[in-house]
């Protein structure tokens, strides 16, 4: 590998690795799993050579590659599943850090994800719609409904926004 190409490697990884990782494991809630999509998507553009107009543009393609990696994870069914007597040992998953992580992890899978995008990675209603295929009225809704899911979740009711009950 040249050393440029090692370079942009190395920018690419540092840059876009926990980006990918936490995407990932909104969806697929397996740390092995987000790994993998993560070498996917480096790998997908490694090798495409694709050139960005901007940062912005490149970083919305990996985010766009990730989420396509994670449904198609989602949708395979060579999900790997083995006699539990030829599984190996594991270790007990660690737990939530926090008890809003684990009420967003609970959240069904459009509400996730706009509520991981647009609160955890900071994109608009509008970028989430163009990275994820929806209509922006879509995207505002899923907000909505994952917020007042959260809320219910949280036992958080009593305190909506303005003051209502």
């Amino acid at each position: 590998m040249k050393e440029m190409d090692r370079q942009e490697a190395d920018r690419l990884v540092n840059t876009y690795s926990d980006l990918i990782l936490r995407l990932s494991y909104t969806y697929l809630k397996s740390t092995q799993d987000a790994e993998d999509i993560c070498q996917t998507v480096f790998l997908k553009l490694l090798s495409v050579g694709k050139t960005f107009q901007s940062r912005e543009h490149e970083k919305a393609w990996v985010v766009r590659t990730a989420i396509n990696a994670c449904k198609d994870e989602l949708r395979s069914f060579r999900r790997r599943t083995v006699p539990l007597e030829d599984a190996p040992e594991a270790a007990a998953p660690e737990p939530p850090q926090s008890d809003v992580l684990e009420a967003v992890m609970a959240l069904p899978g459009k509400y996730r994800e706009a509520i991981y995008l647009f609160y955890y990675e900071g994109y608009s209603v509008k970028e989430i719609g163009e990275l994820t295929g929806r209509s922006e009225a879509a995207v505002s809704a899923h907000l909505s409904r994952g917020r007042k899911k959260l809320r219910t979740m949280l036992g958080g009711n009593e305190c909506e926004p303005n003051g209502a009950k």
